[in-house]
């Protein structure tokens, strides 16, 4: 009798214990196999599409907005190896070249919520913006923010709108655009627990 016609043969709940060990075992012998995996977990990012999702045309009934930005933290493991919060900012030579156009998006790949943008002379900047829950929450959160700025010699251009919005850019002003230094102190900002600031998103009631 072979392992297929014992499990058929078990009770319901006792076939199902047996299913969740072969997943398991299965998915160990994959995350050996791929170190990728092994590393990062075999769920990570998001996932495709299934037919029936794709037949049922889900993109056009979802609630929400089509151009909504969804931010995925990559795991401690992925940031490590990058490794940008663990450095420090270092000098620039006034005069220096900025980053080409190549490393700032591989750069800012690792910098969740910061998007580059180009200010009125056409220079690189990035930006990321958050909403507090209140103007004096706003003032917090500079306050937590000033005090890696000056640990790192290296500050962004702070802001405040409209009472809860907080904005935030980075670039170097010695360069005139985006160095190395402006991705390590968004790593560093991102580091920083605010989530005691932030404002809760409410649920949206639909009729």
């Amino acid at each position: 009798m072979n392992s297929s016609t014992i499990s058929e043969s078990l009770p319901h709940s006792y076939r199902q214990i047996v299913r969740c060990c072969r997943r398991d075992r299965h998915r160990l012998a994959v995350a050996a196999s791929d170190p990728e995996k092994q590393l990062f977990g075999e769920d990570f990012g998001a996932r495709d599409p299934t037919a029936g999702e794709l037949e049922s045309g889900f993109a056009s009934k979802v609630l929400g907005n089509a151009n909504t930005e969804h931010q995925i933290k990559p795991p401690e493991a992925m940031s490590n190896i990058m490794g940008l919060k663990t450095r420090k900012c270092v000098p620039c030579e006034q005069g220096g070249e900025p980053l080409p156009s190549k490393e700032v998006d591989l750069l800012c790949n690792q910098v969740p919520g910061w998007k580059v943008i180009k200010d009125s002379e056409g220079r690189d900047r990035i930006r990321t913006e958050w909403k507090v829950k209140s103007f004096v929450h706003g003032l917090e959160c500079f306050k937590r923010i000033a005090e890696v700025a000056e640990e790192q010699n290296h500050h962004p251009d702070l802001h405040l709108e409209n009472w809860n919005t907080v904005r935030l850019e980075l670039w170097t002003h010695s360069v005139g655009g985006l160095t190395e230094n402006d991705f390590i102190m968004a790593a560093k900002i991102n580091d920083i627990d605010i989530s005691d600031l932030k404002r809760k998103t409410k649920p949206k009631m639909w009729a």
